[in-house]
């Protein structure tokens, strides 16, 4: 998911998308503990979008503050 994907979610739609992608990442994350992955790279993936979707919930939550 690209940066301009995650501009056009609403903060509802952040907030879900994030809930799922980190229970994802730990599902990713247990089985490749049992058995490796066929991509491991996918676990970088995911965390590098859960911070950009932390990164966009709290750009919007310091623009309503001002």
């Amino acid at each position: 998911m690209k940066n301009a994907e995650i501009k056009e979610l609403t903060a509802k739609e952040l907030i879900e998308k994030l809930v799922d992608e980190k229970s994802m990442l730990v599902r990713m994350k247990l089985n490749h503990a049992v058995s490796p992955l066929d991509n491991p790279n996918k676990i970088g993936e995911s965390r590098r979008l859960i911070a950009r979707l932390n990164t966009e919930i709290r750009k919007r939550e310091l623009e309503n503050k001002e």
